[in-house]
């Protein structure tokens, strides 16, 4: 078994598991996981581990994420995207400036409800796992930040635009509060997540760890075999010295460290670094 970290490309009418799935049996790997689910309706780039790389997910610098969907004006679907279109409005064709206004109305900090078809847990469940069932529950809203958000084109009566936006957000609403905004319903006919932070599809090239971080590098003055045995460690034997989650460059590999009033905590060691 190998470890590797590297983005895929996920094509529209698969889930991600089912490309998780391919991606195991090309390279013959058992152990695999991937970030940041997508619909299957949906396509664009998956981050994917192997072995034990996973556990690094939590560390990357994967935010902001930046999305190109496209708005079919007049559809309703309970689901927001055409998995479920359940009607057609015809619709005149709306203004170029009223467009852009009501897009970019979005941008900053948003409160909004998430789709009841969506990966939200509520009460130990998914959401989408209650909708299916019918059961109507009550979502809380959301705040997201939505950077940047712009129209790409319009082609009556499908508006695509791009959004850059803080992780958890959900792009279908966005396309929701559009439509709503303009008077009408809107279901997304189209999604493609471009980039979850630095990470963009480039034919499945090993992504390199120490670069792809979120967290601060720290800097051990020590012994370092200290830390390669996991042994006890000292604030004062780091270059850093308060509280806090740092990655520390073993050369060939990386550990991550808790740094806490009490003690340091080994959350992850001896993690190869490509």
């Amino acid at each position: 078994m190998s470890s590797k970290l590297f983005v895929a490309y996920k094509p529209t009418g698969m889930s991600s598991n089912q490309l998780l799935g391919r991606i195991k049996r090309r390279f013959g790997e058992k152990k695999a996981g991937y970030s940041g689910t997508l619909d299957p309706f949906a396509k664009g780039v998956l981050i994917v581990a192997f072995g034990n790389h996973g556990r690094l997910f939590r560390f990357l610098n994967k935010a902001p994420k930046r999305y190109r969907a496209t708005l079919w004006l007049g559809a309703y679907s309970p689901t927001l995207d055409i998995e479920k279109i359940e009607d057609i409005d015809t619709i005149a064709p709306i203004p170029k400036e009223t467009l852009i206004q009501a897009i970019e109305s979005l941008k900053g900090e948003l409160t909004y409800l998430p789709p009841k078809y969506s990966a939200k847990r509520l009460n130990g469940k998914r959401a989408y796992e209650f909708a299916r069932a019918g059961i109507e529950v009550e979502l809380k809203s959301v705040t997201s930040t939505i950077y940047d958000i712009h129209l790409v084109h319009y082609c009556h009566p499908f508006v695509t635009f791009e959004a850059t936006v803080s992780e958890g957000s959900y792009i279908r609403s966005l396309g929701e509060l559009i439509a709503n905004k303009l008077g009408c319903n809107g279901a997304l006919s189209a999604l493609e997540r471009l980039n979850e932070g630095q990470f963009v599809y480039d034919d499945e090239r090993p992504i390199d760890i120490k670069k792809a971080l979120g967290i601060p590098k720290n800097c051990y003055n020590g012994n370092g075999e200290s830390i390669l045995l996991g042994q006890p460690l000292s604030k004062e034997d780091f270059e850093i010295h308060a509280n806090g989650t740092y990655w520390i460059d073993n050369g060939d590999t990386i550990s991550v460290l808790e740094f806490t009033d009490e003690k340091i905590h080994y959350l992850l060691n001896k993690v190869a670094a490509c």
